[in-house]
């Protein structure tokens, strides 16, 4: 039996989380009642699970950016440091309402990133503060002592 439409771009956006985030990240970000947003040429652009959004699909290279809530399935599911940038604590505050975290406020980075990827911003306890698009390699980041080191999207108290 085919698979209908909706089949279809449910398996396509697991298997995009899987490579994006590792195995087994599709089927825990894309859970239960999954709904999609199209762009006006029919391709995905949000995906909705329970009515909340969990990613929107990046145009220019198809990658996921996550929402908090979407952030926050990937961080429950994938141990750390995976896809984890660790923030000192003077920097929490800041980064937690969706501002920029500084390469100089980051305490530990999951060495295997690479510049582009998105990622979960933690505190030492490993409690998810933001999610955001890392702008260096990590080797980068722990050694500069100015500038970005993450593009936050949004930070768990963010309005």
């Amino acid at each position: 039996m085919a698979m209908t439409k909706e089949e279809s771009r449910i398996k396509q956006v697991r298997t995009m989380a899987d490579y994006q985030f590792g195995k087994g990240c599709g089927n825990i970000l894309f859970s239960g009642d999954i709904t999609f947003k199209l762009s006006r040429t029919k391709r995905i652009r949000q995906i909705f699970s329970e009515e909340k959004r969990m990613a929107t699909v990046r145009a220019r290279d198809g990658m996921f950016t996550l929402s908090i809530e979407g952030a926050s399935r990937i961080h429950s599911h994938l141990p750390a440091p995976g896809y984890r940038v660790m923030m000192c604590d003077d920097a929490i505050p800041f980064v937690s309402k969706g501002k920029t975290a500084f390469a100089k406020h980051v305490e530990n980075i999951d060495s295997d990133l690479r510049a582009g990827d998105e990622v979960l911003l933690v505190d030492k306890h490993d409690n998810l503060i933001a999610t955001g698009q890392l702008l260096l390699a990590p080797e980068e980041v722990l050694a500069m002592q100015n500038g970005p080191a993450v593009d936050v999207r949004v930070g768990v108290n963010s309005s």
